[in-house]
């Protein structure tokens, strides 16, 4: 299905919103964490997840077939999935796979990256330029970006779903590719798109150095934040949030990294429905509520 770029509305965002962030506070054990096809769900934090989905599936009139997630518990490892390898058309999200390529094609930009550079990728990351987005994977080009996703990182599987693809730039331009499930133009899975923000928080994209670089370009503290969706569901706690929304139509997405009270998580949410920012909103309050406990 692939849909028209240039009308997408699109965003991500890091903001703190109170207290002390521990961003920087690496977890032990968190190297040992994998998530793959074959990781086990936590029995109690599953049972916690697919009752939430199903209330506020019921809650704002939406189908099973329009609301997929996850969330990671980056303390313990305890995993919980709903729908994590339907793959949906990805709006914003899929931006998240230009900025890994292009550290993978320069990885010296992880000890010195040009500060318009930095710039510039913080746009596409946190408010969604797309003519930023569009510049760097022209430059990159979609079937370099495209086979570091898919070959390098494992980030796309046709046999299992699907997962991140980017396939068309940002913006006016005939090339295009669409994804082998879906024909999407941009798509993600709730599976590959956590699994980049967990490899992200390990160091394991590109390099140590890289990912940390790549995370700095997220939080882009000078780049004001948009206030809605996972941001808007837990203002006023006590956490840190990097994220990449993306919005077009009736898909609704939210993927973001929460730090803060102890908590340390990667939860993703992707949607297909009218109410979706709603569902969102709820979705990462309650889930931040299951993981507290």
């Amino acid at each position: 299905m692939g849909w028209p770029v240039a009308l997408m509305l699109v965003c991500g965002a890091i903001v703190a919103l109170g207290g002390t962030p521990e961003a920087g506070t690496r977890p032990a054990g968190l190297d040992k964490i994998v998530l793959n096809y074959d990781t086990p769900v936590d029995a109690g934090l599953q049972r916690g997840l697919e009752g939430l989905d199903a209330r506020l599936r019921e809650k704002f009139g939406m189908t099973e077939a329009q609301t997929a997630v996850g969330v990671m518990d980056l303390n313990t490892g305890r995993l919980a999935l709903v729908r994590p390898d339907r793959e949906e058309y990805a709006a914003s999200v899929a931006k998240i796979g230009i900025l890994l390529a292009y550290f993978d094609a320069h990885p010296e930009a992880a000890e010195h990256i040009d500060p318009t550079v930095e710039r510039e990728l913080g746009e596409m990351a946190k408010i969604s330029s797309n003519e930023m987005a569009a510049k760097y994977s022209r430059a990159l080009g979609l079937k370099n970006i495209q086979k570091v996703l898919s070959e390098k990182y494992g980030l796309y599987d046709a046999k299992r779903g699907g997962g991140l693809w980017v396939g068309k730039h940002y913006g006016p331009g005939s090339e295009r590719y669409g994804s082998p499930v879906g024909d999407n133009s941009h798509a993600a899975t709730v599976r590959q798109v956590m699994r980049f923000f967990v490899m992200l928080e390990q160091g394991k994209l590109v390099s140590p150095a890289a990912s940390k670089e790549m995370r700095r370009i997220f939080e882009s503290p000078s780049i004001k934040h948009d206030d809605i969706k996972f941001v808007k569901g837990l203002k006023g706690r006590d956490v840190q949030i990097i994220r990449k929304w993306g919005t077009w139509e009736d898909w609704r997405h939210d993927a973001a990294v929460v730090t803060g009270g102890g908590r340390h998580y990667v939860i993703v949410g992707l949607t297909r429905h009218p109410r979706g920012d709603e569902y969102l909103e709820e979705l990462v309050r309650r889930a931040d509520d299951l993981l507290r406990q």
